[in-house]
């Protein structure tokens, strides 16, 4: 599978800062968080960054795995968010239950999200307390909608009322 930048842009078009949650391997299994630090870094080749605590379990299963995939959440998919930020215990599995698919890596693409972004992890970079994750984006796919929101402690859409 080629990536089409004009999909990448289009993925991108569409995080206007909003939630995304972020997946990878380890161990077989598939393991995510949310997380709002995603930014384009080049368009040729299509690279991004995110920035994930050491702390995290998904740190280490990125640097293990090599690859990660960014979904950004639609308006609706506020108990996803949520969920995925660890914020509903009951959910020890964050998967449990989600009809999820992968493309070239085998990491998580959320089903009827806004964008995501498929990546191999080209560059780590140590921030202290955190690493600065360099992916090359190898597929991305994306459709029209409203992003997810978090802002202020709020999850919302833009110019909505608190969700």
């Amino acid at each position: 599978m080629s990536l089409d930048v004009q999909d990448f842009k289009n993925a991108l078009a569409h995080w206007a800062t909003g939630v995304t949650v972020v997946t990878t391997c380890s161990d077989g299994r598939h393991v995510g968080i949310t997380a709002s630090s995603l930014t384009s870094l080049s368009l040729e080749p299509p690279q991004i960054l995110i920035c994930v605590a050491h702390r995290l379990h998904t740190h280490t299963a990125i640097q293990t795995s090599g690859a990660f995939a960014v979904n950004i959440l639609n308006v609706e998919q506020v108990e996803w968010g949520m969920r995925f930020a660890g914020l509903i215990p009951e959910h020890a599995d964050r998967f449990a239950g989600i009809d999820y698919t992968t493309a070239v890596t085998g990491c998580a693409i959320l089903p009827d999200v806004l964008g995501w972004l498929d990546c191999k992890l080209r560059h780590a970079y140590d921030g202290d307390d955190h690493t600065i994750f360099v992916g090359e984006v190898v597929a991305a796919g994306f459709q029209t909608g409203a992003p997810l929101l978090y802002f202020n402690r709020q999850w919302r859409q833009l110019g909505e009322e608190r969700l």
